[in-house]
């Protein structure tokens, strides 16, 4: 900790409260409004600052890292066109409830209103999409502002805060009193609510449980896990939220969102009880609040979550528990005797079980579930998991095995090109596991530029591109409102082999499914960043589960 009474520029304050508060690293693009901040990190050997390509990679790395350390992620993007090209990471982070820190270099304080040179009026900008937007005029006051902004991006549902740094600010020296570091205070359930919880579990007759989200960690997944399996409850999860637990646990039922198992769903409707820890139950996850109504006759909800304002927003709530995931889940474990076991968890997982299998299909040159099959069998099984939106996000969300916390980074807002700015955050924090960044052609290409900084960085990870010449999704979509009227949705591409190359990173061709294991093979005993670009046809292949571009025509009709 530097000397509080010693005057400090405001760039220096703002870099030794971050440090208090256990920053460790930071994801940029530069920019002249806060060029005192980066003087101040020139001499700050406690963070590790990463120079990204495009502020979109800036702010998805951070809400990567909020999400895998459960502290916020730092980003530092410049006014105007850096924090609009950055904003999409905020309403990732804020969908996602995983802490953010968004930091903007500003105009100076004596040109604001003025529309001067890049200005925007960044609280009213971010406001809707952030937990708190603010702008620090004062640079005594930063350390009071830092530690805010991690209390809030932490507390209650995590997410992100926006603060705008003006430039003439962070050159101001004067003294300030640094703040000492903030801990997310524990939140205990109601025990009354605990024991009222036990009794509708007693009696219910099937229930099953939908966690994942908001403040979930290893500790909450190990509790959970134990209390589900001790009385046989099937646990479910929400949209992308498939690393809540292991999948191999004897009671693990699959995932909700797009592309779910068919007897998932009819589990859900079937339910008589539903227990939700952690999840929302937003649209994807409900399948647009039809799976389970925002009123779900004849079904009892109890809803877990570490923030009262989202305890009743949308859904009528039987039972509502404000508490951490971690608490509510311990304190569960500890009543798990309490309650008769039931089957439905056992018969839940075998469902799961079929539904994970992959059925090889010859008829396809290159066969994705057989690819996703083989690096289930090469790969291990803490494999870091990272993923945009697109169809091709499927083939995983169903064959891949999850692991537990942080083994899948998939953002729940549907944006394109998260997949390769996250792996790069994975592995530079994770640098003693694999990292995987699935992509679609048209996801890769948002954000593949971060390449550039995975390999300055020295970061360790396999980019596996699926290329079947189509904004995917959009097409299935397309073909399903209007069926042959292509318009839009063809892609015409790079070779991503070798764009790869030119990066610096070790890349592959495939065209067959016989290439793929072999191929993956050689690039585990690559080093660097390795690249697979997978090429299919889209009339074969549109989706996961064998939805063809005629299959979708077909029921359109």
């Amino acid at each position: 900790m530097s000397d509080t009474a010693k005057p400090r520029t405001g760039g220096q304050i703002l870099v030794d409260n971050l440090v208090a508060q256990g920053c460790d690293r930071i994801f940029c693009v530069p920019g002249e409004s806060y060029l005192a901040v980066l003087d101040a990190l020139h001499d700050t050997e406690e963070i590790d600052l990463i120079v990204c390509r495009q502020e979109g990679g800036v702010s998805f790395m951070a809400a990567a890292d909020g999400a895998m350390t459960g502290r916020p992620g730092i980003a530092f993007v410049t006014r105007g066109p850096g924090a609009t090209n950055g904003s999409i990471g905020v309403h990732v982070a804020m969908q996602d409830s995983v802490p953010m820190i968004y930091f903007i270099g500003d105009v100076g304080r004596g040109d604001k209103d003025r529309e001067a040179f890049q200005e925007i009026d960044f609280p009213a900008m971010f406001g809707p999409v952030a937990k708190w937007a603010a702008k620090i005029d004062d640079a005594a006051r930063i350390p009071e502002y830092v530690a805010r902004a991690y209390s809030v991006a932490m507390n209650g549902r995590p997410g992100p805060v926006v603060l705008a740094l003006p430039e003439d600010m962070l050159r101001d020296a004067v003294a300030a009193v640094d703040r000492p570091k903030v801990i997310r205070p524990a939140q205990h359930p109601d025990p009354e609510a605990m024991e009222v919880m036990m009794g509708l579990l007693r009696d219910a007759a099937a229930p099953v449980a939908i966690v994942g989200g908001a403040d979930w960690c290893a500790g909450a997944s190990h509790y959970f896990r134990e209390f589900a399996e001790d009385i046989g409850l099937p646990v479910a999860c929400g949209f992308r939220r498939q690393d809540a637990i292991p999948n191999e646990s004897s009671v693990w039922a699959g995932n909700l969102g797009y592309g779910p198992n068919p007897k998932l769903l009819d589990r859900i409707r079937n339910a008589d009880l539903l227990l939700v820890v952690g999840a929302r139950l937003g649209e994807a996850t409900t399948d647009g609040y039809t799976l389970i109504a925002p009123d779900h006759p004849d079904q009892m909800l109890i809803h877990v979550h570490p923030d009262p304002e989202e305890l009743g927003r949308v859904y009528r709530t039987d039972l509502a528990i404000c508490a951490d995931m971690r608490e509510f889940s311990e304190e569960a474990s500890l009543w798990e005797h309490a309650i008769i076991d039931f089957d439905c968890g056992q018969e839940a997982h075998a469902e799961w079980e079929a539904w994970n299998t992959v059925e090889a299909n010859d008829d396809l040159t290159l066969d994705v579930a057989q690819c996703v099959q083989a690096a289930r069998e090469t790969l291990p099984a803490d494999s870091i998991i990272c993923n945009g939106a697109g169809n091709f996000s499927g083939w995983w969300h169903r064959y891949w095995r999850y692991d537990g916390p942080v083994c899948q980074l998939a953002p729940t807002a549907g944006a394109m090109g998260y997949g390769v700015p996250a792996a790069v955050a994975a592995a530079l924090r994770h640098p003693d596991r694999q990292v995987l960044a699935i992509a679609g052609d048209g996801d890769f290409l948002m954000n593949g530029q971060e390449l550039a900084t995975a390999v300055q960085h020295g970061a360790e990870m396999i980019v596996i591109v699926i290329d079947n010449g189509s904004y995917g999704t959009i097409r299935m979509h397309q073909e399903r409102e209007y069926p042959e009227r292509l318009s839009g949705t063809t892609l015409s591409n790079p070779d991503f082999a070798a764009l790869a190359r030119a990066y610096g990173g070790w890349a592959e061709t495939i065209e067959t499914t016989a290439e793929f294991a072999p191929a993956l093979e050689r690039a585990k005993s690559e080093r660097g960043v390795r690249l697979l670009h997978l090429k299919i046809d889209v009339e074969d292949q549109l989706a996961a589960g064998g939805r063809t571009v005629e299959a979708v025509r077909k029921a359109a009709r």
